[in-house]
């Protein structure tokens, strides 16, 4: 019988939100980027009561300001939870944007603001006063004017305050009849031309054309065979006079620094050639005199090439394990903002200075953000998914109100953005994604002497597929809401699911196949459940901590094994079934667990370096397991046993199409163990206990490239 303890917690309040994943990420006072001088030291007020004195306000109001009103305010990278600190200069710039809104609000009770010393249950003193006739008129005459003038300058503040939709009368126009699915869009500084990536006859390449021309040149001609498209990246760009059309490449193994680089194109057509040797992704500013770019380093490193410099000057590095894109120059050239985060969905909008001093995190999403564009110097637009890992949808980001608007709404999702210099045209891939669940037989494989292999279609609905006793269990939306669902002899039954409740990465069926442990997001935390297999009985195994990745039990069915974010990084904890306390057993970066058959030791992906991860091992205790080198490309993370403790099935290609390939861990050696077809991208996959048949996860994307032309500006409207 299976006895369930009181769940670990690791936060009872909810708004302190334990997330040591976020002040990781909010390295902003890290001395190895921003350089702390002793003035820093004394601007600096190191708690949440010191911030709320030096405003003169309660923490609870100082809290809400930073959650609502972008208040600056920065984390420790450190395990003290709610942790923070604030310069006093930068509260004191923050409080002058805002200081005439607040105070009204206050002083109304709009926003919650501390009571005054009548409602607050004290009698104020009211001294007698005498008036002279003559001197009431004065006064009312004086109070008329003064109110008046007080109604102006708050029409005009709340005027210039209002946020306003950038896309509010936009038109959206399908750009081409093209035949293919269309991604990482590009548009020209002038707004004339844009490029894209686009398969054809089984290969990707690259093509532009002007717009409204409806007529696209094949740029690449399969030159470049290692093309291909990278949602994480802004792959393809224009050069400042628009005569280019630059293109990210990497190379099949991806683990060297010369395997990523960027060539170009002429926009009109012509020879490809070497653009920026070892370089990920690049920006240039306004007037084409500065360069910004990052390489795949560890921390991807962010470089400023300033004009007739020979090398760049780095500017920011991020830890190891957190990833850093789509550097972007402001118009004025003031900031570099970019993308910072852990793949494949926890991100977020960052800004520098050039220099290398002022990071800034903007935003806090945690979760999949990409593509940046700058309308002006305030307004910036950008893709992110929900909470619940709809989307992505296009937001909207005053800079320095810092409260994010998305202003996308339907059922399409948006793959790839790109703007005009002047922001006034800007071009984005709609896409409509879908998953299902397909079946290849290894045995059918086998018999007909080759490693292609046509997948069998399961499910036309599905995702994160795992082999139980006698069903199917799989992820699905179905209905609209996120839950577990069975395939028994071909009847499916949702048999969990909560609204507002999602789950992540794929749940785990018990060795003796009667419970299901899976992790799940509720607002703005992460729990454990454990189930039994028809969905009743559902316990909360951990709570209040904060999960990535998928959960994976233990080969005696008594723990289960989950990643949890301690300082900063995703580290496999051991949760007891019985009670006893969770037990923390790998010490580095380390996700999605798989126990061997044995149970003698188990694999694990660490961090992503570039585009490539590496699968590390650990025995049982937690001590590092001797593996032979293998180093897996970003995309899918699941790895599976077949037959014993010494083979691998593993997903071996791109970033999009991969095929199943087994890997020998007594010989480090790996082959093909089925071809897939070109078209069939595969995300996650389960093998069967007696190794005869593969469930497969599809991922299918009908994407088109539209154009969005913004209305004009009012002129009250400049800021």
């Amino acid at each position: 019988m299976l006895c369930f303890a009181a769940p670990v917690t690791a936060c009872k309040n909810s708004s302190a939100r334990c997330d040591g994943w976020e002040r990781a990420l909010d390295d902003t006072g890290s001395g190895a980027n921003t350089g702390l001088t002793q003035p820093q030291q004394q601007d600096r007020l190191d708690s949440w009561k010191k911030i709320a004195s030096y405003l003169k306000r309660e923490v609870s109001t100082v809290q809400r300001w930073e959650r609502r009103e972008g208040m600056p305010v920065h984390r420790h990278v450190h395990d003290k939870l709610g942790s923070v600190f604030a310069y006093r200069s930068e509260l004191d710039a923050w409080w002058e944007s805002r200081r005439v809104r607040l105070e009204s609000q206050v002083a109304g009770g709009a926003a919650g603001g501390e009571p005054s010393a009548a409602t607050a249950g004290e009698t104020p003193a009211t001294p007698v006063r005498f008036f002279r006739p003559w001197t009431m008129g004065w006064w009312a005459a004086a109070a008329i004017v003064l109110l008046s003038g007080a109604l102006a300058v708050w029409f005009v503040a709340e005027r210039l305050d209002a946020w306003r939709n950038p896309l509010a009368e936009a038109r959206f126009t399908r750009l081409s009849d093209f035949a293919g699915t269309e991604q990482a869009a590009a548009i020209s500084r002038d707004g004339k031309s844009v490029a894209f990536l686009a398969a054809r006859d089984g290969r990707i390449d690259a093509w532009s054309g002007e717009i409204g021309g409806n007529t696209y040149r094949n740029l690449t001609n399969g030159a470049l065979p290692d093309l291909a498209d990278n949602p994480a990246l802004r792959t393809l760009a224009f050069s400042p006079d628009s005569t280019l059309v630059s293109m990210w490449v990497r190379r099949p193994d991806g683990s060297q620094p010369g395997d990523v680089n960027i060539f170009a194109a002429p926009a009109a057509g012509g020879a490809v050639r070497l653009y920026l040797p070892e370089t990920a992704e690049f920006d240039w500013s306004r007037d084409g005199s500065r360069l910004v770019y990052h390489t795949t380093a560890p921390g991807d490193p962010i470089f400023v090439r300033e004009p007739g410099a020979a090398a760049g000057r780095r500017i920011y590095v991020a830890p190891a394990g957190v990833h850093c894109h789509f550097p972007l120059w402001s118009p004025d050239g003031a900031f570099v903002y970019f993308v910072r985060g852990i793949p494949p969905d926890h991100w977020d909008l960052w800004r520098v200075r050039p220099s290398g001093s002022a990071l800034e995190r903007l935003t806090n999403h945690n979760s999949r953000v990409s593509y940046p564009v700058l309308l002006d110097r305030n307004n910036l637009l950008y893709l992110a998914t929900d909470a619940d890992g709809s989307g992505p949808w296009v937001y909207a980001l005053d800079v320095e109100r810092r409260i994010p608007h998305r202003v996308s709404y339907g059922l399409e999702g948006y793959t790839s953005l790109a703007a005009s210099a002047d922001g006034t045209r800007l071009v984005t891939t709609v896409a409509n994604a879908h998953t299902s669940l397909w079946r290849v037989t290894l045995s059918a494989a086998r018999a007909n002497g080759s490693n292609a292999i046509a997948p069998v279609a399961v499910a036309a609905e599905g995702a994160a597929p795992r082999f139980g006793a006698g069903f199917l269990l799989y992820v699905s939306s179905h209905g609209g809401k996120p839950g577990l669902w069975t395939l028994t002899n071909g009847t499916r039954r949702e048999i969990w699911s909560r609204t507002a409740i999602s789950v992540l990465g794929a749940p785990a069926i018990s060795p003796e196949g009667n419970h299901i442990v899976f992790s799940v997001a509720e607002e703005d935390q992460t729990d454990l459940y454990v189930i039994n297999s028809d969905g009743s009985g559902a316990k909360v195994l951990a709570a209040g901590l904060v999960l990535r990745g998928s959960p994976a039990w233990a080969p005696d069915g008594r723990s289960v094994l989950a990643a949890v974010v301690r300082d900063g990084e995703p580290r496999l904890t051991r949760f007891f079934l019985n009670g006893e306390a969770p037990l923390p057993l790998v010490s580095d970066y380390s996700l999605d667990p798989v126990w061997s058959p044995d149970g003698r030791f188990f694999i694990y992906s660490g961090a992503d370096v570039g585009t490539t991860f590496p699968l590390r091992a650990a025995a049982a205790d937690g001590r590092p397991y001797p593996l032979p080198s293998l180093m897996l490309t970003r995309g899918a993370r699941r790895v599976a046993f077949l037959g014993g403790p010494q083979t691998l099935v593993f997903l071996r290609g791109g970033i999009g199409h991969k095929d199943l390939a087994l890997f020998d861990l007594n010989t480090g050696t790996e082959h093909v163990l089925a071809e897939l077809p070109p078209d069939f991208v595969v995300r996650d996959f389960d093998v069967a206990a007696d190794g005869s048949e593969i469930l497969l996860e599809r991922t299918q994307e009908n994407s088109d490239l539209a154009l969005i032309e913004r209305a004009p500006q009012r002129l009250w409207n400049w800021r």
